[in-house]
């Protein structure tokens, strides 16, 4: 039995490479500025994965974060530093996880650049909270989903394969090299 892509009549696999690779990072970041950071181990009752929010990406492709000093979160990046994203843009597409190193950076000028009034639901005592740590998150790889020509395109291809029993997946994936 064939698989889906052994179906496909149209290259649906590109692995992206450094620019490409954060560009593709930063088009998502761009939809969803949320995802799963997970430690990969657990200090707590969380199995190591939280929702975050990610404040900025740099033009390196690092991702920074603000994390509260005695979060278990930080704790667990002080056990091992091996952090992945997992980030979802929509329903049917805009799919990727990033694997990379995590460190925690205390830096008063990278805090008030990151800052945005809603993180005072967090740190009550606004930018100026001591308990303000910075998460500097350095990508190493990752793989994606997404649709090559966006989601209305998919759909009409999508619908027109049902039609016609035959696979017309608009979809394209591939690995992230950074």
């Amino acid at each position: 039995m064939d698989s889906i892509n052994k179906q496909q009549k149209e290259k649906n696999r590109e692995d992206l490479n450094n620019e490409a690779a954060v560009k593709k990072l930063r088009e998502l970041i761009d939809k969803t500025k949320t995802c799963f950071f997970d430690t990969g181990h657990a200090t707590n009752e969380t199995s190591g994965v939280r929702p975050m929010a990610v404040q900025q990406i740099d033009d390196a492709g690092n991702l920074w974060f603000l994390s509260a000093k005695d979060s278990h979160k930080n704790q667990d990046i002080t056990l091992n530093c091996t952090v992945k994203l997992f980030f979802q843009g929509s329903a049917h597409s805009d799919f990727m996880y990033i694997t990379g190193k995590a460190e925690i950076v205390n830096d008063r000028n990278k805090i008030d650049e990151l800052w945005e009034p809603i993180m005072k639901t967090w740190f009550t005592e606004g930018k100026d909270d001591p308990r303000i740590s910075v998460i500097k998150f350095i990508p190493q790889d990752g793989y994606y989903w997404d649709t090559k020509h966006g989601k209305a395109i998919a759909f009409l291809k999508m619908m027109t394969g049902a039609a016609t029993g035959k696979t017309m997946d608009d979809s394209i994936e591939g690995k992230l090299n950074m």
